[in-house]
Order: C-alpha cells, then structure tokens, then sequence
C-alpha cells in the first residue's frame, strides 16, 4: 500500500498583525505533518515566533510545544515538523504593533 499524502493550503497571500492564526485544518488521519510559512511580501519590522498549536475540536487551542521563527525577508520559508497531534492543527504568531507579514501557510501531511 502506498502512503497517503496530502498538502493543504490553510493561509493564501494573509496579512497578519496583532494575534494572528491560520486555519484550522483536520488532520487526525496524518501520522506526521510539516507546516511550512512563507513571506509574501517584505514582512515589516521585527518578526514574531510563530508556534504550532493542537485542538480536540477545532474552537478550543492549546500549543503543542513547536515554534519557529517566522520568515525575516519576502519569500523567506520557516518549517516546523510535528506527530502526536490528534486531530486538528493550525500556526498562531502574536505580532507587535507596526509589525506585520503577509503569509502562505501550508501543511504536508502523511498518513
């Protein structure tokens, strides 16, 4: 049997400023995920950590424990790599004030 995969776009060309997240996305039948963030645009000012964040249903969200940095510079990537997640995942950064980026955030998700 093959490996199933998939890759989810979950935040297209977004501003994000102030407490920002991307979409929820379901998840539960991947046993890995690698959640990519890309810069757009120029980001402006000082960019925030950015961390992964899990939920037994979709409204409620706690971290899951994996940050990364968000991307300095236009078309900068961040990563980060998670298992063990449940069912639903999303990114969450909290940007200060004058600070923004404009994102793609992706997931590649393997069963």
């Amino acid at each position: 049997m093959l490996p199933e995969n998939i890759t989810a776009i979950v935040t297209r060309n977004e501003r994000w400023t102030g407490q920002a997240a991307s979409e929820p996305h379901e998840a539960g039948w991947a046993r890995e995920a690698v959640i990519f963030v890309r810069a757009m645009k120029e980001p402006i000012g000082k960019q925030p950590t950015a961390r992964v964040e899990i939920s037994p249903d979709g409204m409620h969200w706690i971290g899951e424990g994996s940050e990364f940095a968000l991307p300095a510079e236009k078309d900068g990537i961040a990563a980060a790599r998670v298992s063990h997640f449940g069912n639903w995942l999303r990114v969450r950064a909290n940007f200060a004030d004058g600070t923004e980026s404009t994102v793609l955030v992706t997931m590649h998700l393997k069963a």
